[in-house]
């Protein structure tokens, strides 16, 4: 039987980027370090397929320090977490790695220095998500107001309007980021932005390369976890720029198949904590039902590493 002729346009950059590769080595050099278990407060990163290959090698996921022994070593996720838990692993005497993307730990520190010159800060991003709590976290309780729409600009009761600054989750869509501050710069004219912005550069290039795809197809397809705020923003973006299918995949088994009926062309990409493997495996699912013809669509070249902690580069 003939199969029908379809055209996969292939989103690059997509994918791991410097952070999540990090995130991920740190946990396989400490189990090569220290042996298993080594345990993970929270998902490293947001990826089912990622988290459970770890797991398999000796990887123990918790959300809380308190669940891990105090004898083995923890490391903390890439979001980040609050300052309290360093202290609380260090009081325990614990040995500990942080995997926090190093472009989160710049926002942490520009908080803290808007915090020291007596600002309150306003943070732009999603209530409930582990960088946001890992961010709000470096301050003291009040000290930072969370928005995450323009609407919630309208109920800010800031201790003083002429004294604030913002920061962003680095996970959030750009085009709505800029709506919200826009909002607040035009309510607190005298807030202090980031010097650069707090988005991240993948999670950037990652949208711009949906945004160049989506009015080429009839269907987008982001490889991602339903957890992960990156990921979920590329649907989003896909969408808003001009794609009336614009579909969230963990996997290739996720596909659904009949939606794409009559279709002659698919964007694909995948969110930041998604790895190639996962690519891969929804183009073979596509060329065992049509006659595939890839085209990569190359909006950046993404060149970032980060080095992991000294302590896994030492001998142990």
């Amino acid at each position: 039987m003939t199969k029908d002729k379809l055209t996969l346009y292939l989103a690059a950059p997509r994918g791991f980027c410097a952070g999540v590769d990090r995130a991920i080595k740190i946990v396989e050099m400490a189990l090569e370090k220290w042996g298993a278990p080594v345990y993970v407060r929270h998902e490293i990163v947001h990826n089912k397929y990622v988290v459970d290959s770890l797991r398999e090698l000796g990887a123990v996921f918790v959300e809380e320090l308190d669940e891990c022994p105090a004898d083995r070593p923890v490391i903390f996720s890439a979001h980040g977490v609050p300052k309290a838990v360093p202290a609380e692993a260090a009081r325990r005497e614990m040995v500990y790695v942080d995997a926090t993307c190093p472009l989160v730990s710049k926002v942490h520190i520009e908080a803290e220095r808007h915090h020291a010159n007596g600002l309150q800060m306003v943070m732009i991003g999603h209530a409930g998500h582990p960088e946001t709590l890992g961010t709000m976290g470096q301050l003291p309780e009040g000290e930072v107001l969370l928005v995450e729409t323009e609407a919630d600009v309208a109920g800010l009761e800031p201790r003083d309007p002429a004294k604030l600054a913002f920061i962003t989750q680095t996970t959030l869509s750009v085009d709505d980021t800029a709506g919200i501050v826009a909002a607040l710069k035009a309510r607190f004219p005298a807030i202090v932005g980031p010097h650069k912005e707090d988005i991240c550069y993948a999670t950037t290039n990652r949208q711009e390369s949906v945004k160049a795809i989506a009015p080429k197809v009839d269907a987008i397809l982001v490889i991602g976890a339903p957890n992960s705020s990156n990921s979920k923003r590329l649907v989003e973006v896909g969408a808003s720029a001009g794609c009336s299918y614009s579909q969230l995949v963990q996997r290739a088994t996720d596909i659904d198949w009949r939606a794409l009926d009559g279709i002659r062309s698919v964007g694909i990409t995948a969110g930041a904590s998604a790895p190639e493997v996962l690519v891969n495996e929804v183009i073979d699912a596509f060329r065992d039902r049509y006659d595939v013809t890839v085209e990569p669509v190359e909006t950046a070249v993404e060149r970032v590493e980060f080095k992991v902690p000294r302590v896994l580069r030492e001998p142990a």
